[in-house]
């Protein structure tokens, strides 16, 4: 589909020089723009790609000189970032699924599927269902009893939504996700070794054998609106309550939610972070890649956490945590350049045992 640049700017609420009635049929990088393709040199550290490529148009900097570069027309961009999601949404096509409900598709009758869904090949709904107006349903979803989905939901292909499970509007859903599985939660007749080892930080009396009895998981998942769930995470649902997702937030690819845990608004949850049961996380919270969280625990508004962090316990609102265990961001960079200094701390040691060994002997 072709916008032209004035079509761009104006979706992006950005300024814009030229020839505004040129038209762009899509995005790239300088280097690798063609003539119908908008350049994206959003940094004066990718202007120079822009002649290495046959661009007319792009997306530049403030101040920059776009007529110099040979362009025939230019957006400015203040932020980069911000643009780029203007921008990608505006060129994004979206899935194709036809509109209505396909013919492989299984709805149960007691289903309320809104006005405008489009339900795709081999999904199936279950009783009780409401699927909210505009949502979209990829191919092979599946939808259990009771759920309830709200407007304008996007779930693709292959993803899985259990019973009773609650979802806001302006839902988003990658492939392969599971939503509302059962919690991991077992307990052994008489008190077992990890219910031990918690109480005495590694020591253990008699060694018995043991054995698992499951706990049956009753609550479901509530989701607020304009939450989006990457590929493959996975959701349990509550014991008793509900486990709960706040409005705004984000989980990336690979998040494991455990059962009972409460996440805020707006948090931005990035690959493979666990977080284990009955944790409760705040508001505006961000977690990169690989972080865990300890069960029965609380994370404050604010708190950022860089990648693999684990935390053992609580955080105060607003720290910056990093390491395992995690501490303060600053007091972790201490101690990695105190380790790096121990191989030199070392040898010095050892140059003066050896100096006061060899030392003689006085009467």
């Amino acid at each position: 589909m072709a916008h032209t640049i004035r079509d761009i700017a104006l979706a992006l609420g950005a300024e814009a020089e030229g020839d505004l009635d040129l038209q762009v049929t899509g995005a790239a990088e300088p280097q690798a723009a063609g003539p119908d393709e908008l350049a994206l040199a959003m940094d004066p550290r990718y202007g120079d790609g822009i002649g290495k490529g046959q661009a007319r148009a792009a997306v530049v900097w403030p101040g920059a000189d776009w007529r110099g570069m040979g362009l025939k027309a230019a957006i400015f961009a203040p932020r980069g970032r911000l643009a780029m999601a203007g921008l990608t949404r505006l060129m994004d096509p979206g899935p194709d699924i036809a509109p209505g409900v396909h013919a492989t598709a299984i709805v149960h009758p007691t289903a309320d599927i809104g006005v405008g869904a489009a339900v795709g090949p081999f999904v199936v709904i279950g009783p009780g269902v409401v699927l909210g107006a505009g949502a979209r349903i990829a191919s092979h979803v599946s939808i259990a009893e009771g759920a309830r989905i709200g407007a304008e939901a996007l779930i693709l292909q292959g993803a899985r939504i259990g019973a009773r499970v609650t979802i806001g509007d302006r839902f988003i859903c990658q492939p392969g996700a599971v939503i509302g599985a059962d919690g991991f939660s077992f307990v052994t007749p008489e008190k077992s070794g990890v219910e031990e080892i918690r109480e005495t930080l590694g020591s253990r009396a008699e060694i018995k054998d043991q054995t698992w009895t499951r706990i049956h998981s009753l609550g479901a998942v509530t989701i607020g609106d304009d939450v989006e769930i990457g590929a493959n995470v996975c959701i349990d649902r509550g014991t008793i309550r509900d486990t709960s997702i706040g409005s705004g937030t984000k989980l990336d690819n690979l998040v494991h939610v455990g059962h009972n845990v409460q996440i805020g608004r707006d948090c931005l949850i990035c690959g493979q972070v666990g977080i284990a049961g009955s944790a409760r996380i705040g508001d505006r919270v961000v977690m990169g890649g690989q972080c865990g969280v300890n069960d029965n625990i609380f994370v404050g508004n604010d708190v950022i956490c860089g990648g693999a962090t684990k935390i053992f316990t609580n955080a105060p609102a607003g720290r910056v945590l990093l390491g395992y265990p995690a501490v303060k961001m600053e007091t972790h960079v201490e101690m990695q350049k105190a380790l790096r200094r121990l191989p030199r701390l070392a040898a010095r040691v050892a140059a003066l045992e050896k100096g006061v060994s060899s030392e003689p002997e006085t009467e």
